[in-house]
């Protein structure tokens, strides 16, 4: 594995990756550094598929089953081409999804068909492997027509993602190496205008239907729209690919120009003339029809648990309580004579801990990368072959985003994984995060095991793709973590930033749960973060307006992390002097992203087998 250093340029899609690989998998159902190993004695990338369970012999169920996955995964791509054309398969990059409404209830008539073919298989005759397989399978189906229920389809659009963000990216993720490539794009951008006027539909029904977002969160998303046409086609992020191919520029311009921007202006007024005057001045889900059950499920689906919005605020704030005392200690280490508020002031407000160039700051991640890269012998038995590499995020993104996201690669389609850090206002994006930030986002976070997933060629594709939010933001959180044993966060300042990084994730258990279930306002929910963590009041502000567009999936970094961590303390206990980290986050990592309960029944497992 390796670290790609160039700007590539910019890439784009939903900013949480993993919610855009459940969206997909609804709708289906619904560069290591040179280091001296010592005594490693096995260093592998990627999983040896030999030592996974697998049968050896496949009976006919198992087959019928092995069938109805991969017909399921067929479907889904030709459902969905852009997620194909982002998974590197680019039989359909000539289309775009279709999101019209009756799309959408044939996809659902056909979810609930494929549920009740999917129980007349009988389970008992599958496979140990497939039984997990068919579990998973058929949970993420019931779980989407449970969910069909609540109309979020008719949210197709917010202020960190949606048509008028993701298009403009999604060529970066198709090869331009012959003619037909570009024929296939032409034919993207022709159908960019139909895609709009079903995107407003959805969005005129959910007027009708109460569903919409808070007026609050889609300040933005003018700009957002205007941005993509108000400059010359030359300069549109749609052109550059016909820059290399000048045989279509001229065909190309007069498509953007007569008939994309014409759609993206006629999505502006929309959003501006209907859309914002008809949504709501609340902010809880439990404000929409159906809300309070709508955000139960939310929970559930995010958590993979059965704790209740009520349990997980307490547990919230035990959190904040037990992280603040390690942030005190280090205030007085530092020697810092003030109190905690002014202690999270200078750190905000001292110009020493930010960049005033933005390439400093992105060559500063690289750095952390690299030093990150060359430690993952130690602490890994298996890494990934995918590179990956540090980028800027695009500017029409950036204003409204976290401070980095991780996009997933293709090793089909030589793709890298990237690590997207907003450089916008630089100097809110502090010095002392950046080793907490980068651990989280590239290794051992998010690329390592997302990467290592896709490369579990055992696994059903379902699997390999897609995952549950928890079991991957909790292992990026549980990654940021195990910086200490890498020989990161040595300077004291480094450190407070690591443990704001979680401090911050406690707080959203408090304050997503407290704004959704619990009758907070916008302003008690960024008070209390700005209270507790050293983010600036920036970046607190759009991580308040994205818990309120995207209810209950901030619990699940935290929920994620604590089981994880759980586990860990029980493999050291009862393995003493046999436990081996490696193997510990060899057997975490082995079968993809896992609800939390199937997670530790695998390590409880791997913990008998050891102790045998």
């Amino acid at each position: 594995m390796k670290i790609h250093s160039e700007i590539y340029p910019s890439i784009n899609g939903a900013i949480d990756r993993i919610r855009i690989a459940m969206v997909f998998i609804l709708l289906i159902l619904v560069s290591c550094a040179s280091v001296n190993q010592g005594s490693i004695t096995e260093i592998k990338p990627g999983f040896d598929s030999a030592n996974l369970p697998q049968s050896t012999v496949a009976s006919l169920t198992e087959k019928e089953f092995h069938k109805i996955l991969e017909a399921e995964w067929e479907k889904g791509l030709l459902e969905n081409p852009e997620w194909a054309t982002r998974l590197g398969d680019n039989r359909y990059n000539d289309r775009l999804n279709d999101v019209s409404y009756d799309a959408i209830k044939k996809r659902q008539k056909d979810r609930r068909g494929l549920q009740t073919k999917l129980k007349e298989i009988n389970r008992d005759e599958l496979s140990v492997p497939d039984q997990l397989n068919y579990d998973l399978y058929l949970n993420k189906l019931e779980q989407s027509n449970f969910g069909y229920r609540f109309k979020t389809y008719f949210l197709p659009i917010d202020q960190m993602s949606g048509i008028q963000i993701g298009f403009a990216g999604l060529q970066d993720y198709a090869p331009f190496n012959t003619a037909k490539d570009y024929q296939d794009y032409l034919a993207r951008l022709k159908a960019f205008s139909k895609k709009v006027d079903q995107t407003i539909d959805l969005m005129k029904r959910g007027i009708e239907a109460g569903w919409v977002h808070p007026k609050i969160i889609l300040r933005l998303v003018p700009d957002q729209i205007k941005a993509q046409y108000d400059r010359p086609v030359e300069e549109s992020p749609l052109f550059i690919p016909f820059k290399k191919f000048p045989a279509l520029a001229l065909t190309a311009k007069n498509i953007i120009k007569k008939s994309v921007y014409p759609a993206y202006i006629t999505l502006y007024k929309f959003m501006n003339e209907t859309y914002l005057p008809a949504c709501r001045d609340k902010i809880a889900a439990a404000d929409l029809p159906g809300g309070k059950s709508y955000y139960a499920y939310k929970v559930k689906n995010y958590t993979t648990t059965d704790l209740t919005p009520q349990d997980i605020h307490q547990l919230g704030l035990n959190e904040v309580d037990r992280i603040r005392q390690e942030m005190v200690m280090i205030i007085k280490d530092v020697e810092f004579k003030g109190t905690f508020a002014g202690f999270l002031d200078s750190l905000r407000t001292d110009s020493n801990f930010y960049y005033l160039d933005e390439n400093d700051l992105l060559d500063g991640y690289r750095v952390i990368c690299k030093k990150a890269d060359a430690q993952l012998p130690q602490l890994f038995g298996y890494l990934p072959r995918l590179p990956y590499g540090v980028k800027r995020m695009p500017d029409y993104q950036a204003p409204a985003s976290p401070t980095a996201y991780y996009n997933s690669g293709s090793q089909e389609a030589g793709r890298p994984g990237f690590f997207m850090a907003n450089t916008y206002l630089i100097n809110t994006r502090p010095k002392y995060e950046m080793e907490a930030l980068s651990l989280h986002e590239a290794v051992p976070g998010h690329h390592l095991q997302i990467a290592l997933a896709q490369e579990l060629e055992d696994l059903p594709k379902f699997r390999r793709y897609g995952g549950y939010t928890a079991f991957v933001e909790g292992w990026a959180l549980y990654a940021e973590k195990l910086g200490e044993e890498m020989g990161f966060y040595q300077d004291p300042y480094s450190k407070f930033g690591q443990l704001t990084y979680e401090m911050w994730r406690a707080c959203r258990l408090v304050v997503d749960t407290g704004i959704h279930a619990l009758g907070w306002t916008r302003q008690r929910a960024i008070d209390f973060m700005l209270a507790n963590t050293a983010k600036t009041e920036n970046d607190v502000i759009v991580e308040i307006d994205r818990y309120i567009a995207w209810p209950g999936q901030a619990l699940a970094y935290k929920i994620g992390e604590l089981k994880i961590l759980e586990l860990r303390a029980k493999a050291e206990k009862q393995l003493g002097s046999s436990f081996d980290i490696r193997k510990f986050h060899d057997i975490v990592l082995r079968n993809g992203a896992l609800p939390l309960d199937i997670l530790e029944k695998q390590v409880l497992t791997y913990i008998a087998g050891v102790r045998q």
